[in-house]
């Protein structure tokens, strides 16, 4: 699970095996593993224990921030984004329908737990699946950066964690002061990226955040908060 995902596999767990249908739409691309999918995953296997015990109307697991949904008819599901996962204060919400094809969501960034390629604070993603919601996620904040910016320090993310996914390559510890402009070639970068897996329908809607500024990729309506926002059913974090 640790090792860069190709089109085919040996697993044969069932979690492990949607770990790995999730990434490997991406790793002709770019080097991923199956481990980038590994909480939405989680939490589809969860829902479907759940849905197996009893008939819902309506259910979530939220897995750390990568979320599995069931809607039943008539059923929808609103979710605050924030603009910092490690602040607090719900920024804009967006509410899934049960006619909406989005049963997964999942935020990945340099703020979340886990490491990061790119310097997104956050970016969230709208999928069919939470597995596949988790893996775009993790692709698209890779995306957005700089590289080779004298303001992004960055360290092997095995002097980090021993047993990393992630081996020698350079994951993002800290983003120093960035110009305006920077940020937004930053942002642009991941918005093409999340623009192509929109594309081949891989997700249904993104949104990314970094510094402050954000963009919203998708067709899905992002609405914007009041200044005291109002409480809502979940909150996603990184």
């Amino acid at each position: 699970l640790r090792g860069a995902a190709g089109e085919r596999t040996v697993l044969r767990g069932v979690v492990a095996r949607r770990m790995h249908a999730a990434v490997a739409p991406f790793a002709a691309d770019c080097f991923i593993t199956p481990m980038a999918a590994v909480a939405g995953s989680v939490a589809e296997e969860i829902l479907g224990a759940m849905l197996g015990a009893a008939t819902l109307n309506q259910a979530y697991v939220n897995n750390g921030g990568d979320i599995a949904l069931h809607l039943g008819r008539g059923e929808h599901f609103s979710i605050g984004l924030m603009d910092r996962p490690d602040r607090d204060g719900v920024m804009r919400a967006l509410r899934v329908d049960a006619d909406d094809p989005v049963r997964g969501v999942a935020t990945s960034g340099r703020r979340g737990r886990s490491f990061s390629l790119g310097i997104a604070d956050a970016v969230t993603v709208l999928a069919p699946t939470a597995s596949q919601a988790d893996a775009a996620a993790t692709v698209i904040a890779n995306a957005v950066d700089l590289p080779g910016h004298p303001a992004i320090i960055r360290q092997p993310a095995s002097e980090l964690q021993p047993d990393s996914d992630l081996g020698p390559r350079l994951v993002t510890r800290d983003v120093g002061r960035l110009s305006h402009d920077e940020i937004a070639a930053a942002l642009e970068s991941g918005a093409e990226c999340a623009r192509q897996l929109f594309d081949r329908g891989l997700i249904e809607g993104a949104v990314l955040q970094l510094c402050g500024d954000m963009l919203v990729i998708g067709p899905k309506d992002i609405e914007r908060q009041e200044a005291r926002p109002r409480k809502l059913e979940n909150a996603v974090h990184a």
